[in-house]
């Protein structure tokens, strides 16, 4: 059967690929690919599933299946090298184990999933992200969580809440995520900076800011950081934690991509933390389902309430379906055998891309190696700006991302590039560095010599 049933499915992408099968166009029916094979229509049957769960194809009742997408096209886009996207890898996202989870959650909850429900979020949710928790070093209670809608909406309640401390300003890392500076702006908040490189932040500069500026709380991305790849080691994080406590300072650790580390013994900075000072921020859109926008965030007690009533003014509540299909995946111990996937593929991912870099590369660019995680950076020469690179490269259908949004205007950098490995296939690595090695090199060359840069001919 399943050699039938695999040559079925490959004789009808041909005609896809080929046009005679085209978007809309009707399938012929089971009885009649029955006759055409000399097989059972159930082997029939077995093939328009599986082009049916892979979104070529769908089916009408009493009627027949029908072409999902034009396939020449999907081909097309199949051609793009995506070192843009920061999702996480369509190929390895758990989408029917997920949907026995949504029909699970909804027989098991029925109304309590359509209903309002715990600002908080469920409680039986919560049990289970602290479980979770405890693998990345962790350990809190049920109580001191709160279910969000990602992590973006932590960040954004957070600029504006009152802290005990009674501060006002809030301090960030130099390159930084662009959501988190987004809605700084927004908010109106006052920002300062301080200069992370793959070398680190300098920890007296640090002690500097946290005893003269007035801070709130201090925005960090300890591990895989958005867009440098850099990570902290457990030295300096326990180093972070002693300042903050010494001059009254809130941490907030946005650990996003903690679940990638290699590194067994790497911890966060909440791990250093006995008082409650390090405000502990997880979600699951990078190595998970980003659409369920379910995070969660730790939180000292004497914060919990005004939190949730910010939250409450915000959504009220974080969408009830999701938390209970999550908590029954994380229940089952599903995530566990897609996490170590999950590790595997950015790990080989990232080594590829260095590889690449470290061959392609022109001797006057520098690159980060972090070990894992979605991100890397590249700093081009002097003379060539990101955004150059962005639009000639845009021109060959490689994407890439220009750093200098990531950035306050007193620390802008404009020759600083993000690669995300995350939905790059394999096979598209090596050709995609050496268009943008190529890139670099017409760049560079054409503005030491004057020449115009209005094409790239590679």
């Amino acid at each position: 059967m399943s050699l039938k049933y695999n040559r079925i499915m490959e004789d009808m992408k041909s005609r896809l690929e080929e046009g005679t099968l085209t978007a809309g166009s009707k399938l012929p029916s089971v009885r009649k690919v029955s006759e055409d094979y000399g097989c059972s229509k159930s082997t029939v049957m077995k093939a328009y599933d599986e082009l049916e769960k892979e979104h070529v194809i769908y089916s009408v009742p009493k009627s027949g299946y029908y072409v999902v997408n034009d396939f020449q096209q999907a081909r097309e886009e199949q051609e793009v090298i995506d070192f843009l996207s920061a999702g996480p890898d369509k190929n390895i996202m758990p989408y029917v184990e997920f949907q026995h989870c949504l029909n699970q959650a909804i027989d098991t909850y029925k109304e309590e999933l359509f209903t309002y429900s715990d600002p908080q979020g469920l409680y039986s949710l919560r049990v289970q992200l602290v479980n979770y928790l405890q693998n990345l070093q962790v350990f809190t209670e049920p109580e001191s969580l709160v279910v969000v809608s990602g992590s973006q909406q932590a960040l954004h309640l957070l600029v504006s809440l009152a802290f005990p401390n009674g501060k006002n300003n809030i301090l960030i890392e130099q390159p930084t995520y662009f959501g988190f500076i987004e809605s700084l702006h927004l908010q109106q908040a006052t920002v300062f900076g301080i200069e992370l490189t793959m070398e680190g932040i300098d920890l007296d500069r640090l002690e500097y800011m946290f005893r003269n500026n007035d801070i709130k709380f201090f925005y960090i991305v300890p591990r895989f950081h958005n867009p440098l790849g850099h990570g902290y080691t457990n030295r300096e994080k326990k180093k972070i934690v002693e300042l903050a406590e010494k001059y009254d300072v809130y941490i907030v650790e946005d650990d996003i991509l903690g679940d990638l580390d290699p590194d067994s013994k790497a911890d966060p900075l909440f791990s250093f933390d006995p008082s409650g000072r390090v405000i502990y921020i997880k979600s699951l859109s990078k190595i998970f389902l980003p659409g369920l926008r379910i995070g969660t965030v730790v939180l000292p007690a004497i914060m919990m309430r005004d939190f949730l009533q910010a939250k409450f003014c915000v959504d009220f509540t974080s969408s009830a379906l999701s938390q209970g299909a999550l908590e029954i995946y994380l229940k089952s111990g599903m995530l566990h055998s897609h996490l170590k996937k999950v590790k595997e593929v950015y790990q080989k991912k990232m080594l590829l891309v260095q590889e690449a870099c470290e061959a392609w590369l022109p001797a006057n660019t520098s690159f980060s190696k972090p070990a894992s995680g979605f991100y890397l950076s590249i700093s081009l020469p002097g003379n060539v700006k990101a955004k150059q690179v962005v639009q000639l490269l845009h021109e060959q259908h490689v994407y890439v991302d220009d750093a200098s949004r990531m950035f306050l205007p007193p620390y802008k950098k404009e020759n600083l590039i993000r690669l995300s490995i995350s939905q790059v296939n394999e096979s598209q690595i090596v050709p995609g560095i050496k268009l943008l090695a190529d890139c670099i090199s017409v760049l560079d060359s054409r503005k030491i010599h004057g020449k115009p840069t209005n094409f790239l001919p590679i």
